[in-house]
């Protein structure tokens, strides 16, 4: 299957660099490129890509703003590009639905890498480090929502299913959880598919972030077993 991809970046040449690098991909097909987040928004509606790669800092429209219109209207899945470590544009970036994070200066072959892990459907950013993230902006942010909400969110999930993404938030991988609940790894990947499924979530990351926001986690709680904190690295880090 070639994986259909529209690239968002105000620079030129950066823009067609990548492009340049994808398109020679036997598997993977660069359908437009864009030069604001008005554009990539406007492309990604009309040719229905599998990945759109968008540059944080464009203008009229800037890509978080326009991951979060294209992640509310579409199964795109968007990958963002920046020149900026900070985790603040990881953290935004990942709550307006992005699967991904790439520093610019990332290497051929993990941005192919990276377009493919994301098309098929995985995230590029390690569990552990999402909760790292997400403990640290939301133990600074006010809380917005009430208990009741809350519970009522997570009440479509199986004890099962939200003992499964209380593991995913704490950064265990699947083998960690059948292990932490005495089950195959077959059934917990059912158990992930139907948080994801239930919760309207789009990966593992999100998962994280859902569990921090509903309160399941706690900005500070110890992780069970394996989840350490980790670093941030733009290369071949998914799951």
């Amino acid at each position: 299957m070639t994986v259909r991809v529209v690239v968002a970046d105000d620079q030129e040449l950066v823009r067609s660099g990548f492009a340049l690098i994808l398109d020679v991909q036997e598997d993977i097909e660069v359908v437009a490129e864009a030069g604001d987040g008005v554009e990539a928004l406007d492309a990604v509606r009309r040719l229905r890509p599998d990945v759109a790669l968008l540059d944080v800092r464009m203008p009229r429209m800037d890509g978080i703003e326009a991951c979060r219109a294209i992640s509310a209207e579409t199964d795109c899945r968007s990958v963002m590009l920046t020149t900026f470590d900070t985790d603040a544009y990881v953290y935004e970036a990942l709550h307006a639905g992005a699967s991904g994070f790439l520093l610019k200066d990332v290497r051929r072959d993990d941005l192919v890498h990276a377009v493919r892990v994301v098309a098929a459907g995985e995230a590029l950013l390690a569990p552990s480090v999402a909760r790292r993230l997400v403990e640290q902006y939301t133990a600074a942010a006010p809380p917005h929502r009430g208990p009741g909400r809350d519970e009522a969110r997570l009440s479509v999930l199986t004890a099962r299913e939200r003992e499964t993404l209380l593991l995913l938030a704490r950064g265990l991988s699947n083998a960690e959880i059948a292990a932490e609940l005495t089950v195959s790894d077959h059934t917990v990947k059912t158990h992930v598919g139907n948080v994801l499924a239930k919760l309207g979530l789009r990966d593992r990351i999100q998962a994280v972030i859902c569990a921090y926001e509903t309160g399941l986690v706690t900005a500070g709680a110890p992780p069970a077993g394996g989840g350490g904190a980790g670093g941030l690295s733009p290369g071949r880090a998914s799951f």
